[in-house]
């Protein structure tokens, strides 16, 4: 059985008095969290060592700078920290960070990680309408109800892996009627166990109700169903992807902020994949007309090779796309379906190996040559 620390205060305040009180009886060195930055009231992730500058913290604002599993692989890149850090992630910042470490692109050790049941973020041209604050009410309305907001990003609305799989302590928000007054925290792990006693609050015997969360999961579903039945509709042949995909700028923006891309040196922007004059001459004789730049349907087949095991749905490809490529979409139906092939969930199990970088004798034997 689950335990649960219910503290009879704002969930927000909740957390954030428990990030200051570890950092204040130094049971961590430092709190990875998003922050407010501005007056304006810009938030970006940051790493804080004093408790004071956690009075600016917005753990559980509904936005995504950039997916976080992307920043702590930087973090934690040459070798783990020397004192433990705290960071609070949203489920597929986390699932995104192990699939990193699975890669070898991250370490784990001395890292205790906070997550929730997530309603979502917003999509980060809300940022720049300078309308997220406006809309912030309405947001956790709809969180409270279980019900899936109109303004989210698409990836949000269709994600069913909004509760987090490997979090050390998970913050019940979604279907949680009293976030303005009560916190409730269940505790995972021995390591959430450690950092809740630090607080003083009722600790009770409890699950996740998971009927609430399943009634969530089918409005998601619904949803994705949607969305994918549309993209079925563009996406026949090789006509629809040229169509969909011949948009595409070849800005590359998408990879740069996708958590599992991180070559340093993508094939994509290497000498071997530019355009010679004889290429272009080649395809002009045969076509008479080439779009430039050229290739961008390779690079997007490619990318949708290279990384749809591990996709994590996030949504940030799409959020930084400046032709509005359903890419989210598209990469979450793909990845989905290699998914289901080889049985993987990306980020579900430290301990599970990626199945593209592993040789198995005998796999998928019932397919006949």
């Amino acid at each position: 059985m689950t335990k649960l620390l219910k503290l009879n205060k704002n969930t927000e305040q909740g957390v954030i008095e428990l990030l200051k009180s570890l950092l204040e009886e130094g049971k961590v060195k430092g709190v990875f969290t998003l922050k407010k930055i501005n007056k304006d009231g810009d938030v970006a992730y940051s790493l804080v060592t004093s408790s004071d500058e956690l009075k600016d913290a917005v753990p559980f604002y509904p936005l995504m700078p950039v997916n976080a599993g992307k920043l702590l692989s930087r973090f934690t890149l040459h070798g783990c920290t020397n004192e433990p850090v705290v960071a609070v992630l949203k489920p597929c910042e986390l699932r995104a960070f192990i699939e990193l470490v699975k890669r070898e692109q991250g370490n784990l050790e001395n890292i205790f990680f906070i997550s929730s049941t997530c309603g979502g973020v917003y999509p980060l041209k809300m940022v720049i309408d300078k309308t997220v604050d406006k809309d912030l009410m309405k947001y956790w309305d709809a969180v409270k109800k279980g019900e899936i907001h109109n303004n989210l990003r698409s990836a949000c609305k269709a994600c069913t892996e909004f509760k987090p799989y490997t979090a050390d302590i998970t913050v019940d928000l979604i279907g949680n009627n009293n976030l303005d007054k009560q916190c409730f925290l269940f505790i995972n792990t021995k390591n959430g166990e450690e950092i809740v006693k630090v607080m003083k609050g009722d600790l009770l015997e409890k699950e996740l109700d998971i009927k609430k969360l399943d009634t969530v999961h089918k409005k998601r579903e619904t949803e994705k169903k949607k969305l994918f039945d549309e993209i079925d509709i563009n996406l026949k042949g090789l006509d629809g992807l040229i169509d969909i995909f011949g948009k595409c700028i070849g800005c590359h923006g998408c990879s740069k902020v996708c958590p599992i891309c991180y070559c340093k040196l993508c094939e994509f922007e290497s000498p071997d994949s530019e355009y010679e004059p004889s290429n272009y001459e080649s395809e002009l004789r045969r076509r008479g007309g080439i779009k430039v730049p050229p290739g961008t349907l390779y690079y997007q087949l490619g990318r949708l090779t290279h990384i749809g095991i591990s996709c994590v749905g996030c949504g940030s490809c799409e959020d930084a796309c400046p032709v509005d490529i359903p890419l989210s979409v598209i990469f979450k139906k793909v990845g989905e379906s290699v998914q289901e092939m080889f049985e993987y969930t990306p980020g579900k199990d430290a301990e599970e190996e990626v199945p593209l970088v592993t040789f198995k004798q005998e796999e998928f034997s019932e397919i006949e040559e």
